[in-house]
């Protein structure tokens, strides 16, 4: 059999990297990272984030569109002129390769909200649920068009093709960021399309995963009860849609959204500490839906946080090291070791443990 068509459920690789003293480096360490695990993918996806990439444009929404027509592209370019402000439209950079064909339409627009718009039924809408909102309306309305990613100074480059050959394709090696992750994608249950392809982002807000999300369908219709909408055939969706819930609108520490989406076990809860207990059997009761069951290793980063999670068994893989203000964490050791072989402290991942990076204060605005 065709090794492309085989199942191998336990494929995928991810890498991430971030200075925490904000210092920018070009995209060529993570396209060298992530190329090395080039057997965990199989050409249906690969993409990277990036973080810092626009500093002229710091403070407005970086939007990354694909569009598979130019009737996509003027029905979002009516909707974005009519909710937006926009500064600057263009296609996004790229060169021809030879094993990506029939890329979409590629845009990027740098938007701001206009202030007159930020009310919903007559009260004050906070600016960031307004841009969901509209990023959620693009992709569940408007045909032939998807937003990539819509966060402020940083952007997603995906597509279907192994993730080096997507990183030459978007030039990454001419942009500079301090925080990039990269994903190579082996579809498991789900289709193989540019939308499809890791990371799955909501504003600034990024997620490359290895694994399988069972609980899928009931951790959408939970989403879904508060404005989400998954529409891009792909389990690691509702992880990306998750974290900005929990985290961004509920207000819990990163900390205790990983103990939401890899909670303990009943019975491993019953052993704890009294005020232990009641904290975790709170956040199981409240927040059961967002459980994520199944094997599963994710990077979530935005402008100021590298967060690595595996699955409460750790049926998935993860090693993160550091070198000064250099922090990697990889599917592989060697995915780090092939960009920076002399680390100070290298280490396994523990299932359920966050593995958690931060900005140093200061450094970075947006």
């Amino acid at each position: 059999m065709d090794r492309a068509f085989e199942r191998i459920p336990s494929g995928c690789a991810i890498s991430g990297i971030m200075n925490v003293s904000g210092k920018r480096i070009s995209g060529e360490k993570i396209i060298t990272s992530i190329s090395l695990m080039h057997d965990r993918s199989n050409g249906l996806g690969g993409g990277f984030a990036a973080y810092g990439i626009y500093p002229e444009f710091a403070d407005h929404y970086a939007f990354h569109l694909m569009y598979q027509s130019e009737r996509g592209r003027t029905l979002t370019e009516e909707f974005l002129n009519k909710h937006f402000i926009i500064e600057r439209g263009e296609p996004i950079p790229t060169r021809p390769h030879p094993e990506i064909t029939d890329p979409p339409l590629l845009w990027r627009y740098f938007l701001k909200a206009p202030e007159e718009r930020l009310y919903k039924n007559h009260e004050p809408m906070d600016e960031r649920d307004y841009v969901v909102e509209k990023v959620m309306f693009i992709n569940d309305n408007i045909p032939d068009s998807y937003v990539a990613s819509s966060g402020k100074n940083m952007g997603a480059f995906k597509g279907v093709g192994y993730p080096e050959d997507i990183g030459r394709f978007f030039r990454l090696e001419e942009y500079e960021g301090y925080l990039w992750t990269a994903h190579g994608r082996f579809p498991t249950n789900t289709p193989g399309w540019w939308g499809g392809a890791h990371p799955f982002t909501l504003l600034d807000w990024s997620v490359v995963h290895n694994g399988e999300i069972s609980s899928y369908g009931i951790n959408k219709r939970y989403l879904e009860m508060f404005g989400y909408k998954c529409t891009l055939m792909t389990d690691t969706e509702v992880v990306a849609y998750a974290v900005d819930l929990l985290h961004r609108r509920h207000g819990l520490p990163l900390e205790i959204v990983a103990k939401v989406l890899a909670a303990p076990f009943w019975k491993d809860i019953e052993k704890m500490e009294e005020e232990d207990k009641r904290l975790y059997t709170t956040l199981r009761q409240v927040y059961g839906p967002s459980l994520l069951n199944g094997p599963f290793s994710i990077i979530v980063a935005n402008n100021k946080v590298m967060m690595g999670l595996n699955d409460r068994i750790k049926l998935r893989p993860m090693v993160w090291g550091r070198r000064g203000d250099f922090y990697y964490m990889a599917s592989e050791e060697s995915a780090i070791y092939e960009i920076e072989p002399s680390l100070d402290e290298v280490h396994v991942a523990k299932g359920g443990e966050p593995v958690i990076v931060r900005l140093k204060e200061g450094e970075q605005n947006g």
